[in-house]
């Protein structure tokens, strides 16, 4: 067999050992699927709640992008879900693993290279990402006092944007948790994470910020707003969204940009 597919030393494809350390992830999120559940779904829960059923029933319901808030929310929320979620799967284990007690080092033991090792943590975060964004649709469906208008107007368009943009927020999470000090997390979780959400065109498409226009160009940094406009693509075609080409290339460039800096970072940590 071709030595690049082979653990050097044992003989054991490199395939069959990222297989391995992603099933062990798994069967540990499988014995903490509660917590998980809990930490994925309360966030989304307490803004359906608030925005789209007490508003509402208090006289303050409105429309966006001619849309009812409702409708508009579904996508941003489960982006605000994939990326939470993928931040949370890699980052804060990461913190704990590059810590005093170095539980790192029984990861990279394993046989194969060392940034495959940091790719499974992106994959595997990709995962619970996945499951967080499709826990939000069923709270979208039974909260909201005012009817969501979303179905899946394009299967493509969906499917590419759930698995990228898991993928860049595992890649944000692997960039947090291999550059950032464990005990600055909670620091830039307050001054990164929270910004970048509420300017990732959660609450509002990006085509209505053409009012706020040096604030319309200046989000299109913001890997949110791509994630948050493909669900709108792919659920709500109603409510104004990007172009979908424009959508997919630049969580391409999102998940090349971040998954480099995270994959330098998670090589350094671990050599030092």
């Amino acid at each position: 067999m071709n030595n690049t597919l082979m653990s050097p030393g044992k003989n054991v494809p490199y395939a069959t050992a990222f297989a391995g350390l992603l099933q062990r992830d798994l069967r540990v999120m499988r014995r903490e699927l509660g917590p998980f559940i809990v930490r994925v779904v309360m966030q989304p829960l307490l803004f359906l709640f608030v925005f789209t059923y007490v508003f509402p029933h208090i006289g303050q319901a409105g429309t966006v992008g001619g849309a009812n808030f409702a409708t508009v929310l579904l996508p941003g929320l489960m982006a605000v879900a994939i990326m939470f979620s993928g931040i949370a799967a890699v980052a804060l284990p990461l913190s704990q693993e590059f810590g005093v007690t170095r539980e790192i080092d029984d990861r990279v033991m394993c046989p194969l290279p060392v940034p495959a090792v940091a790719i499974e943590k992106i994959c595997f975060s990709a995962i619970q990402s996945i499951l967080a964004a499709l826990l939000v649709l069923p709270l979208a469906y039974f909260i909201p006092a005012t009817p969501v208008h979303a179905h899946v107007a394009n299967w493509p368009m969906l499917i590419t944007t759930l698995i990228l943009a898991s993928l860049v927020a595992g890649a944000l999470g692997l960039t947090i948790g291999s550059n950032v000090k464990p005990q600055q997390i909670g620091l830039v979780f307050s001054i990164v994470v929270i910004p970048i959400t509420f300017l990732g065109c959660v609450y509002y498409p990006w085509a209505v910020l053409s009012h706020v226009r040096w604030l319309q160009f200046v989000v299109l940094l913001n890997p949110i707003v791509y994630m948050s406009e493909g669900l709108r693509t792919a659920l709500t075609p109603g409510v104004p969204h990007m172009p979908s080409p424009m959508i997919v290339a630049a969580l391409l460039l999102s998940l090349a940009v971040l998954g480099g800096f995270g994959i330098k970072g998670f090589l350094r940590r671990v050599i030092s």
